[in-house]
């Protein structure tokens, strides 16, 4: 009888798992483990956000499993012990997984397949989590690219993704079950609540991606190009956490734009899709970068930047976190984090911007409090996202452009909806005069003053600082030694 443990990170779906595929092709019995090790992946371990979703995710996939009449092993601590101790336990000489791309786990899994190998346990890993795999999408002469729009033709050059996996009817259940802890004993839930609005916003789980894909199926995605840029308008796939925590593969997504509703044969179609699948290579790109650039998740991939003189401003940052910076854009997308767990793309630019060139704080600072609060919070993208802000990463925004959340928002929200929605405090305010509040004339007369600040800086002033700074930091960069 041959067993196989199925070793979960973030790969909680049946449809397209190339592990559990294999495990129960070539299995008589199949062990699903999840082993909870946070500390595995410090610095970076999953903030508080991402922590709800995995409580969410766990619970909708032992459902789903026990349903297929397997189960869902959950164990905790060091992953090699936990692996080695589940194998002694069943008799298992078999462990495969998906793989990661995090530096910290690339590390360890390599570690852990020697260390399997040493006590005779084979170990067979898998590509699940990309449409290609990093190292698949390089230049002619095999290096790296670090400009997105080469690596984007490059790579729709390739041959299309393999169809995705079709969904096993059966999980060949391991008898007697090993021990399991309950999901609840991880505590990934804190005692204050302050996610108890997220199940409003999202349903974790397969089910839950796949009830995503379909209603973001059709016009939506048609018009993905257009209305993407619209933060009071559903016109994103809000896919994004279901693709970090595995609960959809980018392939079926991909297939999905591709076909069936879309009825995408027709050529007019094709060139209104494509925005969308654009940002599945954004994503694959992301992960390009910080497989070949592992240092990416703290330092600046442009090391004209390495000397870079940041800021102090700790009551920026804090009202920034809060929403009360008094710039209503900026603020409409801090609570929308706060209370829902995401943010437009759109107003993460913005915000972004105005942290990290505006007020010259420090990109990390940033990084980090998205990493923590949001539930799609993911390494790459993230690292990938505030580099390209700030100027220092690859492929990254001019350092001269600094986004205007005034402007911003008269091009993507001219009526204030999304301002209005987030920032109650200024739902009286007219709408030309819904971006900068404090030229309203009755302003002063509105007892909402007495609940929104004024602007916690400015950003003319700051903008012109922000300029100076980057300009003397190329100057010095580029001065002969």
């Amino acid at each position: 009888m041959t067993i196989t443990v199925v070793w979960l990170r973030r790969d909680f779906r049946l449809c397209d798992n190339p592990a559990i595929r294999h495990a129960i092709d070539h299995s008589d019995q199949v062990i699903l483990l999840y082993i909870h090790a946070p500390h595995e992946e410090h610095p970076w371990q999953p903030g508080a956000a991402s922590n709800w979703w995995l409580h969410q995710s766990l619970c909708a996939f032992r459902e789903q499993v026990r349903k297929k009449q397997g189960d869902l092993i959950i164990r905790q601590g060091d992953s090699l012990k936990s692996l080695i101790e589940v194998c002694t336990e069943t008799g298992s000489t078999t462990v495969c997984w998906n793989r990661l791309y995090e530096p910290v786990i690339i590390k360890r899994d390599r570690k852990i397949r020697e260390d399997l190998e040493k006590f005779g346990i084979r170990a067979i890993d898998f590509a699940g989590a990309l449409l290609r795999e990093p190292d698949e999408v390089l230049k002619e002469d095999g290096t790296v690219y670090r400009v997105y729009t080469p690596f984007s033709r490059r790579h729709a050059s390739l041959a299309p993704p393999e169809p995705p996996l079709d969904e096993p009817r059966h999980v060949p259940r391991f008898n007697p079950v090993p021990k399991s802890l309950q999901i609840r004993e991880l505590g990934l839930l804190d005692s204050i609540q302050w996610y108890a609005q997220f199940p409003g916003d999202w349903q974790p789980g397969e089910k839950g991606a796949q009830h995503r894909l379909q209603l973001f199926s059709g016009h939506a995605v048609l018009n993905y190009g257009h209305d993407r840029d619209i933060p009071n308008h559903e016109g994103v796939s809000r896919l994004s956490p279901h693709l970090h925590f595995g609960e959809v593969s980018p392939r079926q997504v991909w297939l999905h734009v591709r076909s069936g509703d879309n009825q995408m044969h027709d050529p007019p179609c094709e060139s209104r899709f494509w925005p969308y699948l654009r940002q599945l290579i954004w994503r694959d790109f992301a992960h390009h970068l910080l497989y070949h650039h592992p240092g990416m998740s703290d330092c600046p991939l442009n090391p004209m930047y390495e000397a870079f003189v940041w800021g102090d401003n700790r009551e920026l940052l804090e009202k920034w976190q809060s929403g009360q910076t008094g710039i209503p854009l900026v603020d409409a997308g801090m609570r929308q984090l706060w209370q829902t767990g995401w943010m437009h793309n759109r107003v993460r630019m913005i915000v972004a911007s105005v942290l990290s060139k505006n007020g010259l704080v420090h990109w990390l600072e940033g990084a980090r409090w998205f990493w923590d609060t949001l539930v799609d919070a993911d390494l790459a993208n993230n690292s990938m996202g505030w580099q390209w802000v700030a100027g220092c990463g690859p492929d990254a925004a001019p350092y001269f452009r600094i986004f205007s959340p005034k402007s911003q928002g008269q091009k993507f929200d001219p009526d204030g909806e999304y301002i209005r929605r987030w920032v109650p405090e200024l739902s009286a305010v007219p709408t030309q005069h819904i971006h900068e509040p404090w030229t309203w004339p009755d302003w002063k007369n509105s007892p909402k003053k007495r609940n929104y600040p004024l602007p916690v800086i400015d950003l003319k002033q700051t903008r012109r600082r922000a300029l100076d700074r980057y300009q003397q930091a190329r100057q010095a960069w580029m001065k002969p030694p």
